[in-house]
């Protein structure tokens, strides 16, 4: 019976597919991953949402430069409602629009999963495509309460290329396939493969080692979804509130391009009769 509660699933009434973005350890780029993935499938005219799920490092405000914002919230039947913030045609939540930006949150486990638990139940979505999830680094209450309470198309995975970063990205690929989870990996994704200068376009200097995320994908049996490079306007936008489409490099552009279509495709391959 507790099982059964425990594994008792959130109603997301009105969104398609939940896709989480996943990484063993921090510093790998996976926040801006999970961004411009939901700012590419909104280019594609996907209906799209993000949320962020990292209670004590959330960065997506200040990614999307909504720092000060605050989402609207109506009571209702002794219930609050929050109604996300949309920007680039993405609605948008994250517990970084509820706190003070030197505020530290210091809670247990359980009072971070219920925090991101009630982001998910709250919230009003309307009717969303592709709901895109910024986990935090690791495999901790959060990830998993997420997982349990949440009717997921996939996870995305979120590496760099070298050896440290590979072992802990099996972790959280090992949490997705723990089978009282069963959860699809849709993918890899290499960030930080190389580093091109801009004076020299066709180099390509493997500052972090070669091959990471294709070793890792063919461990999992899943495919290597893209490879992004080093590209120093990908941080300069992050930081400034901006998206890679914003800025001149095509090379980055290009990647959260073909990216957004392998998520689609691996989505679609994971549905029934396919």
């Amino acid at each position: 019976m507790e099982k059964n509660k425990l594994f008792e699933k959130i109603p997301m009434t009105g969104v398609k597919n939940i896709i989480v973005v996943a990484s063993g350890k921090g510093g790998v780029g996976k926040s801006t991953v999970a961004a411009n993935l939901a700012i590419a499938l909104a280019r594609n005219g996907m209906k799209t949402a993000l949320v962020d799920a990292d209670i004590f490092g959330p960065s997506i405000p200040t990614m999307f430069g909504l720092e000060d914002a605050r989402p609207e919230v109506k009571s209702e039947n002794n219930r609050e409602l929050i109604f996300p913030i949309e920007k680039f045609g993405i609605k948008i939540i994250s517990i970084g629009f509820f706190i003070d930006r030197s505020q530290s949150l210091i809670w247990r486990g359980p009072m971070a999963s219920n925090a991101v638990k009630q982001l998910f139940e709250d919230t009003q979505w309307g009717e969303v495509d592709y709901m895109i999830v910024d986990f935090p680094p690791g495999t901790s209450d959060i990830q998993l309460t997420t997982v349990q309470k949440l009717n997921l198309a996939g996870a995305i995975i979120v590496t760099t290329p070298q050896e440290i970063a590979l072992n802990d990205a099996r972790k959280a690929s090992s949490m997705f396939m723990n089978p009282d989870l069963k959860v699809p990996i849709l993918g890899v994704v290499e960030n930080m493969s190389w580093f091109t200068p801009a004076a020299h376009p066709e180099e390509h200097y493997y500052l972090f080692g070669r091959g990471g995320g294709a070793k890792l994908a063919r461990e999992f049996d899943t495919n290597l979804l893209c490879q992004i490079p080093l590209v120093l306007e990908v941080g300069e936008a992050a930081e400034a509130g901006r998206t890679v489409f914003q800025q001149t490099n095509k090379t980055a552009v290009e990647a959260f391009e073909t990216l957004a279509g392998q998520v689609m495709e691996a989505v679609e391959n994971q549905k029934p009769n396919k």
